[in-house]
């Protein structure tokens, strides 16, 4: 009797373990689907996030070199259709004029001009009065009258400024300013969702580049992305300066993500005198 009683009650009957399998099963598929859950959650929040950051930084670099823009250089895609572009030529250096060939004077091959605080570059050009894009992206450096010039050499000593040839500027600045330039910059808004910055291409164009004539995207940075253009509202307006107003540039690029959206109401200002 004593080893009948020991067998029954040791190990486990098919019933218990086939109740025990399905609690288990049941506590796996209950905790696995908090898991799935609190994942799903993380990867979104974080494309969210890095959507986020990625608009924050393009809008933040293009309102600093768009706030650093010669005067009266930027110019905006007119009739967008796959795409809308931002143009402007940054300021390399920028000072005062002593003394320059400008016209009615005669031609001359040097100046006398105040060092910049960055130095000036051999390899950019002196720019003097723009006041429309075309002084500029029309310009022809190597001519003997204009606005825009190569420079041969410069000497911190004595502030002289030498060009490879006599030269006279078209027009004084009120300001006797000067600028020095080297190349143009673009932002592009896709209607695939892209942000690229073009640079290091010819600046000299008499109508806008578009992006494949600016060299496409092997010559340009991917700066964001996901951004959404509805109905043909594409993201940049640009008001021209007047003698009593600065130039203004309105952004207000939208974004999706997730099924998320928000959108930028951004005012850059350019100053209008050159």
């Amino acid at each position: 009797m004593r080893s009948l009683r020991r067998s029954k009650s040791s190990g486990f009957t098919l019933v218990e373990m086939v109740m025990v399998i399905i609690i288990l099963g049941v506590m796996v598929l209950g905790v696995s689907s908090f898991v799935i859950m609190g994942t799903r959650i993380f990867v979104e929040s974080t494309t969210v996030d890095q959507v986020l950051s990625q608009s924050r930084f393009v809008m933040e670099r293009m309102t600093r070199e768009i706030r650093n823009a010669v005067p009266n250089s930027l110019r905006v895609t007119k009739t967008p259709v796959s795409f809308q572009c931002i143009e402007f030529v940054p300021i390399q250096a920028s000072a005062s004029y002593l003394d320059l060939p400008i016209s009615p004077e005669p031609a001359d091959s040097a100046g006398t001009v105040m060092t910049p605080s960055l130095g000036i570059n051999k390899d950019h050009r002196m720019l003097v009065y723009p006041l429309r894009p075309a002084d500029i992206y029309s310009a022809t450096p190597t001519a003997t009258i204009g606005r825009l010039f190569d420079v041969k050499d410069y000497s911190s000593d004595s502030n002289t400024v030498t060009f490879d040839r006599a030269v006279r500027f078209s027009e004084a600045s009120p300001r006797r300013r000067f600028f020095m330039v080297d190349n143009a910059v673009s932002y592009c808004f896709f209607a695939n969702g892209n942000i690229r910055r073009y640079a290091s291409y010819n600046m000299f164009n008499v109508t806008q580049p578009t992006a494949t004539q600016m060299g496409g995207d092997a010559k340009s940075a991917l700066m964001a992305e996901n951004i959404v253009i509805k109905d043909g509202n594409w993201p940049i307006f640009y008001t021209p300066g007047t003698l009593i107003n600065n130039a203004v540039v309105q952004l207000t690029p939208q974004f999706e993500v997730n099924g998320q959206a928000f959108q930028y109401q951004h005012q850059v200002q350019v100053i209008n005198v050159p």
